[in-house]
């Protein structure tokens, strides 16, 4: 029969082959699935990992997809690295969202560039602010951050609601629960003809280096995640554990703020009650994926990036329900978590024992 046996250290293979042995799992179910559905699985393999790269264009929308769940996985990868559970980053997008959104509104046609800088400020400040209140409600009371966090999301989600219901809702637009659409000075810059990539795609990038240096070439870096790993070997070393709390939060809500300014001031060019799409529950996903490292998440965004465009397209090509998206992107969470045991365990094949009379 088959047995875990403890390991005597931490495999170095399997912590970055577990993520993939987890992904060809996830085909091979996803295969299954299409099968049980009474879809060609050969035709689903190709609308969620050949289509969404097929083309110039295909691989814009790729990237497009990518950018905010980068954004927001990088963020929390300094919450997870620093013993911080931030599960409500979705919030922290949609205030980011709103913040931003608030500030495009303010724009007329004699606005000059300098909003775009001013946008994607607000966003950031708005997303630090939603994260501050689970930062402030931890250390004064000691409060769960998991529980806060995700409850400010649903606050976060009835905000924008009330904006676009009530206050922002566009005068001229039939009743329809959204703000006027963004002056064109307002959008942010594209980097190629006929694509709806944005500067965020290069911001997600440097903010990954930028994540890489902090991380393993600063004491800054290295302080926080002592902090919130072993406060009190961080307390003898100096570090504050505290400062660590509050750092991780502001930066994962920063982050994930960003992200909500580029999607509303970018490919979406104005509030509506669909801002939520669920990537701030996706870059959990992500971050994990890519093992809490700048590159892996780099990669694991992508591949997070096709199962949206490929849940979207199965929708709309083989008839299937959208939330095929979420289907996989749970059954990618849940074998990585099962194949991580391989990092801690090996399995070992164990024969039957039998006694000196024959009998087992």
């Amino acid at each position: 029969m088959l047995k875990l046996e403890a390991r005597p250290q931490a495999s170095r293979l399997w912590t970055y082959g577990s993520p993939l042995l987890a992904l060809a799992i996830t085909v091979l179910i996803g295969v299954l699935l299409f099968a049980v559905l009474g879809k060609d699985p050969v035709r689903g393999l190709q609308v969620f990992f050949w289509e969404p790269v097929k083309s110039q264009y295909a691989l814009g929308e790729l990237a497009v997809k990518a950018t905010p769940l980068l954004l927001i996985a990088l963020g929390l990868a300094v919450c997870f690295r620093s013993n911080v559970w931030n599960i409500g980053a979705e919030g922290q997008f949609v205030i980011g969202a709103v913040a931003a959104g608030g500030m495009a509104l303010l724009a007329d046609k004699t606005t000059g560039p300098w909003i775009i800088g001013a946008i994607l400020l607000a966003g950031v400040l708005g997303g630090m602010a939603w994260a501050g209140i689970t930062a402030l409600l931890r250390d004064r009371f000691n409060a769960n951050e998991i529980l806060v966090s995700l409850m400010l999301v649903y606050v976060a989600t009835l905000v924008l609601g009330y904006l676009v219901y009530g206050p922002w809702k566009d005068p001229m637009g039939f009743n329809f629960p959204q703000t006027k659409m963004f002056e064109r000075v307002t959008q942010m810059p594209k980097l190629f003809t006929g694509s709806r990539v944005t500067i965020g795609l290069p911001l997600a990038l440097i903010g990954a280096a930028l994540l890489w240096v902090f991380l393993f070439r600063t004491r800054a870096g290295f302080a926080l995640q002592v902090g919130g790993l072993a406060p009190a070997a961080a307390r003898y070393a100096g570090f504050s554990s505290r400062r660590a709390l509050w750092s991780a939060l502001l930066i994962s809500g920063g982050a994930a703020g960003l992200a909500g300014a580029l999607e509303v001031a970018g490919p979406i060019g104005q509030l509506t009650p669909y801002v939520p799409a669920g990537y701030g529950f996706a870059a959990i996903i992500v971050a994990f994926v890519g093992r809490l490292h700048p590159v892996g998440m780099v990669f694991s965004a992508l591949l997070m990036s096709m199962f949206y465009i490929g849940g979207e397209l199965a929708q709309s090509r083989l008839g299937l329900p959208k939330s095929l998206t979420g289907v996989f992107q749970g059954l990618l969470l849940f074998t990585l978590l099962a194949c991580d045991t391989l990092i801690a365990y090996r399995v070992r094949w164990v024969g039957a024992k039998t006694d000196p009379r024959g009998a087992r």
